[in-house]
C-alpha cells in the first residue's frame, strides 16, 4: 500500500490564492490591533480555505516491477582465440550466481558479433544490444554488462547516444600483456596477364606488448609448383614479394609468417592471395585443304570469338593442279608454310587442320615440328576429317600420326546418323549437358557422312554411324589433340532437321584444347554463403578421394563429397570460423587446389585481436560503470581457463552517479512499480468542514464577548 494527499480544489487555484493572502492580511490587522480571538478567527479562515481545496486521502495499490540487466556476450572471431572461450563461459557462470542472488533483477543474456557471413565487418555488440534495448522499458534497465575483448568496433561516441539512462560495465577476457603479429596486404593483383609477374605489398604488424626489439622476421613464401621461398623483413617495413601467373585462372600466392615465442594466435600469420590469370587473345591458324561447305562454320564461330585472334588460309590451288597460267597472274599468294610452321608456330594457341590432306604442301619437316609443338611445348591441334583422312594422303601417313589418336580403317560411312554422347562424353566438360542431349534419342538433325578410325588412345566422347567413334579427345605430352571424324557439322549451323548446338560444341572444343580453366575435367572448386562452404569436384574418373580442408586458424579436416550427376561430385558443410580456407585433393592429372572465402571477407576482425580497455573505457566511465580485467598477471595468471575474477555485483540507489569501484560494479535500483488499485477519500468536505467552521467561528465571537 502506499498512502498520499491529493488536492481537487472546488474554486480555481489563482482564487483560493488571493483568498489566503486576503485572510492573511485580515488576521495581520488582528494581531496588530491586539483583538481578542484573532487566532480563533485565524483557525477559522483557515478551515475555511481547507475545504475549498477539497484534501483527498489517496490510498495505492501497488505491484513493484523487477529490475532488468542486460548482460552482452562477444562471440566476435577476435573472442575465439586462445583460451578465451573458456574464459568467457567462467564469467558467464559467475555473473549467473552473482546476479541470480539480486532479488526482483531479470537478466537478458545477449549474443553478438557471431560470425555468420552476412553482417557488417567487425565487432558490432551496441547493434545487438540496440535490438534487446527495443523490447527493454527504460525506466526498468538496470545496467548493461559486456563480455569482450574489448576490440569492439561500433563503440558510441557519448553515453547520450545510448539512448537509456544506466551505467554500461565491460569484464574483459584476455590478459593486459597480450602479444600478436600478423601479415597486413597493402597492395595484391586481382588478375594478370599469363606469363606476367604482378607485385604484392605487405608488412608485419605488431600490436600489444612489443616483444620484437627491432629483430627481422621470416616470411616463407610459398608459389603453386615451386619451392618454398625463405624472405628476411623488419617489423612495420613494407616488403614486395613478386607473384608469378604461370596459367590461366586462379593463381595462388601463400605468405606465412614465422610465429613468435608468446605471440596469442598464428592465424593471422598466413595470408593467401589468390588472382586470375587472363590470357591475351588467342592465336588460332585454320588451315582448310579445300573450299567447302564447313568452311564457312569455322570461321565464323572463330571470328565471332572476341578472345580469338584468327589466322585462316585455304588451300585453292595445289601443287599438282597445273593448268599454264603464270604465276604473276594470278590473285593468290602462296602459303607462307615456313614462317607458319617452323619460325612462329609456337605463337599460335590453336592449330586446326580442316578436310586437309598431305599433297606435298608442307614439307615432312613442318609436320614433325608440328608434333614437337604439341608433345613438347604444349601446343594444341584439331583435325576436322572429312573423306581425306581415309584416303592415300591421309595425315595420318606424316610424321604427326605419333599425336593423332585414332587411325583410318579406310572405309567412309555414307549414311545417316545422328551423334550421340558415349558413357565419357556425359561426363566431359566439352559434351557435357548439350542442348537436345538428354533423351534417349538426340533431338538434334542428322549428320550424312563419317570417317571409320580404330582409337589407339585418348577418350571418345561422341559415337556416330555404326557407333563408331565420331570425336576423340587425346593428351599428348604436354599438349591436346581432338580429333573430328565427319566435316557435317555445318549441317547443324544451317539449322537441317533442327539443326543442333554446333556453337557450343565447336566452341567448348576450341577452349578446351587451349587448356580453358572452366573446361578441364579434373577440376576442384569451392564456393562460401556465409559459413556454408560448397565443394564441388569434376572428374572422369568412377569415384574421388576425399578432399582436405585447411581451416584459417590451421586444423585440417576431410570431407568426402557426394555425386551430384555425371562426373560431378558436390557437398555443403557448415565451417565454424570465418576467414580463408584451402582444398586440396589428388587426381590423375596431380594435387588440385581451390579457395574460398567463408562469411564476410573481414581483415578487420583479425586485425587486432590482442584484448584492450582503451576502446570501452571513455564510454564506461561516462556512464559511471567501470572496465575490469578478469584475469591479470597475478593470483589468476595459470593456464586454468576457469581462473576468473569477476568483480560482486551491488544494487545501488537511481540517485547515484558512482556505479563503480576496486573489485564492485553497481546497477540501479530503478524502483520502477504499476498500480493495480486505487482508494479516494475527502478528509475535509461535507458535514465535517462545516462543523468544523460553525465550532471556530463560535468559539472566536464567544472569546471576543468576554
Amino acid at each position: 500500500m502506499n498512502w498520499s494527499i491529493d488536492f481537487a480544489p472546488i474554486l480555481p487555484w489563482p482564487f483560493i490564492i488571493a483568498g489566503a493572502v486576503i485572510a492573511l492580511a485580515l488576521v495581520g490587522l488582528l494581531v496588530f490591533r491586539r483583538s481578542r480571538g484573532a487566532f480563533l478567527r485565524a483557525l477559522a479562515l483557515g478551515a475555511l480555505l481547507l475545504a475549498l481545496m477539497n484534501p483527498t486521502l489517496r490510498q495505492e495499490e501497488r505491484e513493484n516491477l523487477g529490475n532488468i540487466a542486460i548482460v552482452v556476450m562477444d562471440e566476435s572471431t577476435s573472442n575465439t582465440l586462445a583460451d578465451r572461450p573458456e574464459q568467457a563461459q567462467a564469467i558467464r557462470a559467475d555473473l549467473e550466481a552473482k546476479l541470480g542472488q539480486i532479488p526482483g533483477l531479470q537478466v537478458r543474456w545477449v549474443t553478438a558479433a557471431r560470425p555468420t557471413g552476412d553482417g557488417i565487418s567487425g565487432t558490432n555488440l551496441f547493434e545487438e544490444l540496440n535490438r534487446a534495448l527495443a523490447n527493454t522499458p527504460p525506466d526498468r534497465l538496470a545496467g548493461v554488462i559486456m563480455v569482450t575483448d574489448g576490440q569492439v568496433h561500433d563503440v558510441p561516441k557519448s553515453a547520450a547516444a545510448l539512448g537509456f539512462d544506466a551505467p554500461v560495465h565491460t569484464l574483459l577476457t584476455g590478459r593486459p600483456d597480450e602479444f600478436d603479429r600478423r601479415i597486413e596486404v597493402l597492395v595484391a593483383p586481382k588478375y594478370a596477364i599469363v606469363g606476367q609477374t604482378r607485385d604484392v605489398e605487405i608488412a608485419v604488424r605488431e600490436t600489444g606488448k612489443l616483444q620484437g626489439g627491432g629483430d627481422p622476421v621470416t616470411l616463407r613464401v610459398r608459389r603453386e609448383g615451386r619451392a618454398d621461398e625463405l624472405r628476411r623483413a623488419n617489423i612495420g617495413q613494407r616488403v614486395r614479394i613478386p607473384m608469378h601467373f604461370p596459367h590461366a585462372g586462379q593463381n595462388i600466392l601463400e605468405i606465412e609468417l614465422e610465429p613468435a615465442p608468446g605471440e596469442l594466435t598464428p592465424a593471422n600469420n598466413r595470408v593467401v592471395i589468390a588472382a586470375e590469370g587472363v590470357r591475351e587473345n588467342l592465336r588460332v591458324l585454320l588451315v582448310s585443304g579445300e573450299p567447302h561447305a564447313g568452311e564457312r562454320t569455322w570461321r565464323n564461330l572463330l571470328k565471332s570469338d572476341a578472345a580469338v585472334d584468327l589466322v585462316h588460309f585455304t588451300i585453292l590451288r595445289p601443287p599438282e593442279k597445273q593448268d599454264g597460267t603464270p604465276i604473276n597472274q594470278l590473285s593468290l599468294i602462296a602459303f607462307p608454310t615456313r614462317e607458319l610452321f617452323s619460325q612462329k608456330i609456337r605463337d599460335f594457341d590453336l592449330i586446326i587442320f580442316d578436310r586437309y590432306q598431305h599433297r606435298g604442301i608442307l614439307q615432312l619437316l613442318y609436320y614433325d615440328n608440328i608434333a614437337r609443338y604439341v608433345e613438347a611445348h604444349g601446343g594444341a591441334l584439331l583435325i576436322a576429317a572429312g573423306d581425306d583422312y581415309a584416303g592415300q594422303q591421309s595425315l595420318v601417313r606424316t610424321p604427326l600420326a605419333p599425336v593423332l589418336p585414332a587411325i583410318p580403317t579406310g572405309r567412309v560411312l555414307e549414311q545417316p546418323f545422328k551423334a550421340k554422347l558415349t558413357a565419357d562424353g556425359i561426363k566431359h566438360p566439352v559434351t557435357r549437358g548439350l542442348p537436345g542431349a538428354d533423351d534417349k534419342e538426340p533431338t538434334w538433325g542428322r549428320w550424312f557422312r563419317q570417317v571409320d578410325v580404330l582409337p589407339e588412345r585418348g577418350r571418345i566422347v561422341m559415337n556416330g554411324a555404326e557407333d563408331k567413334p565420331l570425336l576423340v579427345l587425346d593428351r599428348k605430352g604436354n599438349g591436346r589433340v581432338a580429333l573430328l571424324t565427319s566435316d557435317h557439322a555445318w549441317l547443324w549451323a544451317r539449322g537441317f532437321e533442327g539443326g543442333g548446338p554446333h556453337t557450343d560444341l565447336l566452341r567448348r572444343l576450341a577452349h578446351w584444347l587451349m587448356k580453358e580453366p572452366d573446361l578441364e575435367e579434373e577440376r576442384l572448386t569451392a564456393s562460401a554463403r556465409g559459413l556454408k562452404l560448397t565443394i564441388e569436384r569434376r572428374s572422369m574418373e568412377p569415384t574421388v578421394p576425399p578432399v582436405t580442408v585447411l581451416s584459417p586458424s590451421g586444423e585440417t579436416s576431410e570431407v568426402t563429397l557426394e555425386e551430384a550427376g555425371p562426373g560431378l561430385w558436390r557437398t555443403t558443410i557448415d565451417v565454424r570460423e570465418p576467414g580463408l580456407y584451402k582444398m586440396q585433393t589428388g587426381s590423375p592429372s596431380g594435387i588440385l587446389t581451390a579457395l574460398a572465402h567463408a562469411g564476410a571477407a573481414d581483415p578487420r576482425e583479425m586485425s587486432e585481436v590482442t584484448a584492450t580497455e582503451e576502446k570501452m573505457r571513455p564510454l564506461v566511465e561516462e556512464t559511471g560503470g567501470g572496465v575490469f580485467w578478469t584475469r591479470g598477471g597475478g593470483l589468476f595468471s595459470s593456464s586454468d581457463p576457469s581462473a576468473v575474477d569477476v568483480p560482486r555485483v551491488t544494487m545501488l540507489s537511481s540517485s547515484s552517479r558512482v556505479l563503480a569501484g576496486s573489485g564492485w560494479m553497481g546497477l540501479k535500483d530503478r524502483e520502477a512499480y504499476v498500480t493495480r488499485g486505487v482508494k479516494l477519500t475527502p478528509m475535509f468536505t461535507g458535514l465535517l468542514a462545516l462543523s468544523a467552521l460553525l465550532i471556530l467561528i463560535a468559539l472566536a465571537w464567544w472569546r471576543e464577548g468576554r
